[in-house]
């Protein structure tokens, strides 16, 4: 078959974006747009944190020519907060700008409704443009926090998607067979365990890929639970007659309960988390994860990451104290080196010291008492009866620094309830 011309982009903003873009103050420190070929720079960009670089020689190659490539980095806004799991990616999209490469962010606001199935062991449900929309409101506050927007693309793929007809859209599904797609893990666990593979999930990468033809991508970056999303924009831009892209792995994060971090899973720490709570999070994560977080989510050089793994294993280093070191870093990327200091003062205060937080948020009551439960919720601590049940069986619960069992305890005013290591609140 003749490979078709791809669709040509519109140079235009449409109503929806113009919505949810709007002038917001930079965050990302602004970048010299110039190329660069530094070879330790390069050799960082292609090894630290990363898994799989496909095609790993010519990538080297291009980036040692010095000519400008354009990077592509795509975003599904199934939920409001990026959580620093994902960041790991920006942070690499961040490398690639700093060497004076043109980064294209997509927003996918068309391919959030199709649903991505990768690493996702039953069927995903479609997004309402209603919750895309929501879900937008504050994404692009968030990327800026970490790439320079101001010499970076960001564009919707709604914009060549919803134009495909059903003769391009056919086309596009024959770069593909139903044996690749059923190969492909997750889909091959659900047919062996007869669990529903809509058709819809396996035109996701087909979309995808498309996605590199529209904006002619020289590399894609992305988490390794793409890689099958990542290598389709490979296989279409060939049908198209394109070069095929380079393609860039990052490894994934362990999340705070010790799977992978997912906002399904409950487990994430968000780059938009208060500073405190951002802190008191790093500190819950597992001691063998110390190494990791400081690699994929800070700038620490990897020498003195080395030494700190060296001083843990030596029993020179206490791991808490290694954390504490982790949570001044990321909480300083994300809200500045005064938040970090004070996030850093705060934790020691409530959990060395055993002292109550500075401040602590309040819940009037009416009358003279109101039970537990009744408390949690107006708090927001938990969000119906049955979570505050849960919280208070657990023994999660404690009134003024005792642990209280009894959801119908009578609570007045002056009393302080804690729930977990980090959470608070004062009745008045």
């Amino acid at each position: 078959m003749r490979a078709k011309r791809p669709y040509r982009l519109a140079v235009r903003t449409s109503a929806f974006q113009a919505e949810n873009r709007g002038p917001t103050p930079r965050r990302a420190t602004k970048i010299m747009n110039k190329i660069s070929t530094d070879e330790k720079k390069i050799e960082k960009l292609l090894s630290r944190g990363v898994e799989e670089v496909i095609v790993h020689e010519d990538l080297e190659k291009e980036l040692k020519s010095g000519r400008k490539l354009r990077v592509k980095l795509g975003f599904d806004p199934t939920g409001a907060k990026i959580h620093i799991g994902r960041a790991i990616i920006l942070k690499k999209l961040r490398e690639f700008q700093e060497l004076g490469h043109k980064v294209v962010f997509i927003v996918g606001d068309f391919t959030a409704k199709i649903g991505d199935p990768s690493d996702k062991l039953s069927k995903r449900p479609m997004l309402t443009e209603k919750q895309i929309k929501e879900n937008l409101k504050s994404y692009e506050k968030q990327v800026e926090k970490i790439i320079d927007l101001s010499q970076a693309e960001w564009r919707f793929n709604s914009d060549w998607l919803k134009k495909l007809n059903t003769g391009e859209i056919a086309e596009l599904a024959e770069s593909f067979s139903v044996q690749q797609m059923i190969a492909r893990r997750n889909f091959k666990e659900r047919w062996e365990k007869k669990e529903e593979i809509s058709l819809r999930e396996m035109l996701y990468p087909l979309f995808q890929g498309y996605d590199s033809v529209a904006v002619k991508a020289d590399v894609e970056i992305g988490g390794f639970d793409q890689l099958f999303n990542l290598k389709a924009g490979r296989v279409i831009q060939k049908h198209y007659g394109m070069k095929e892209q380079n393609v860039l792995t990052t490894s994934m994060l362990i999340g705070t309960d010790g799977q992978k971090m997912s906002t399904s899973f409950g487990n994430v720490i968000n780059i938009t988390d208060e500073p405190k709570e951002m802190f008191g999070k790093i500190m819950s994560i597992l001691d063998e994860l110390i190494e990791k977080y400081f690699l994929l989510c800070t700038d620490l050089e990897e020498k003195e990451i080395k030494e700190i793994k060296k001083g843990i294993e030596g029993g020179k280093l206490n791991p808490k104290d290694a954390k504490v070191r982790l949570g001044e870093e990321i909480v300083k990327i994300y809200h500045g080196e005064k938040a970090a200091r004070e996030a850093k003062g705060e934790f020691e205060r409530v959990f060395s010291k055993k002292e109550l937080p500075k401040e602590i948020p309040e819940v009037k009551i009416e009358g003279v008492s109101k039970d537990l439960v009744w408390v949690l919720i107006k708090s927001g601590i938990a969000k119906s009866k049955s979570e505050a049940w849960r919280l208070i069986k657990q023994g999660g619960v404690k009134v003024n620094d005792e642990k209280e069992e009894n959801p119908k305890r009578q609570i007045f005013k002056g009393d302080v309830i804690k729930v977990g290591p980090r959470h608070f609140v004062k009745v008045i």
